[in-house]
């Protein structure tokens, strides 16, 4: 078992810092709202610091699962960041979902002081934090991913090193290009079937045996056709995500029509007021078209 540091305590810190210090793992939480940070050590057990620096100190892993590439560089960098407090040796492990060119930066910062950084994106959403179920897709050095993927088991489903460092964030893009399309063809789907006066649960307990078939069917047509929409990632962070892929992609020269399109379709939402609301609830700007 190791000595750990876990900075950034959201809806997906928060569970993953519980699995690490269940797991029998030492661990000391930052966050940077400190009474969320004492919360969690009441709960699990551990202990909490009022800077990453102070987190890190002596630490083996650090983890972080922050929002954006500023946060992310903030915890990270600096005279109170993670590294300031890290020894050589250590690795920093990074869930956040950011742009493959921060974390290609800080695995450089990193590696002038001798230490290792894992870029590890999940995909899974809150349950699948809450349950230890997570895809973890990875990027680094072949050495510090070896090193780290027995730690990061404590909460994951999958996890898997793609290349070097970025790759695994560029893997994460491939997911949420893939989710935008899915989500936005299955909202139309069952937006087709309300409209056509079906009965949802029938015409999915049929499609969904079937080519049609995926998790956001099966696990989001129930609360999609209730018109409930709190049940995991929010739409302004999707729309986080879906920047960084089409900022990508122009760097890159991929094509992504679908996803430029969806990610305006987001936008529509948040002008309902939705975004908060998960990412299934594109199906709840075709029933305002109505």
């Amino acid at each position: 078992m190791a000595k750990l540091a876990f900075l950034g305590l959201g809806v997906m810190g928060y569970p993953m810092a519980g699995h690490l210090q269940a797991a029998g793992h030492d661990v000391t939480v930052y966050n940077r709202t400190a009474a969320k940070a004492a919360a969690w050590a009441d709960e699990h057990g551990g202990a909490f610091a009022a800077t990453p620096r102070e987190a890190a100190r002596g630490a083996e892993f650090v983890l972080a699962c922050v929002g954006n590439d500023d946060d992310l560089r903030a915890v990270v960098t600096g005279e109170d960041g993670a590294l300031a407090g890290m020894a050589p040796g250590s690795i920093f492990i990074d869930h956040t979902t950011v742009s493959a060119a921060v974390t290609r930066e800080l695995h450089a910062a990193a590696k002038d002081k001798g230490i290792g950084f894992v870029d590890a994106p999940v995909s899974g959403g809150q349950a699948g934090a809450e349950n230890g179920q997570l895809g973890i897709m990875c990027g680094g050095d072949a050495d510090q991913y070896a090193r780290a993927e027995p730690v990061m088991a404590a909460y994951a489903k999958a996890c898997r090193r793609l290349g070097e460092s970025g790759a695994g964030q560029l893997t994460k893009m491939v997911n949420q290009i893939c989710i935008a399309g899915l989500v936005q063809g299955l909202s139309e789907g069952l937006h087709f079937a309300e409209r056509a006066g079906l009965d949802i649960k029938e015409v999915v307990s049929v499609i969904s045996q079937g080519a049609a078939g995926s998790w956001q069917m099966s696990n989001r047509y129930e609360t999609m056709a209730d018109d409930h929409f709190d049940h995991g990632f929010a739409v302004d962070w999707m729309r986080k995500d879906l920047d960084i892929c089409l900022r990508t992609a122009n760097e890159n020269g991929a094509s992504l029509p679908v996803t430029a399109l969806v990610d305006q379709f987001y936008k529509d939402v948040q002008k309902l007021g939705g975004g908060r609301w998960d990412t299934s609830s594109l199906i709840k700007r075709l029933r305002a078209l109505d």
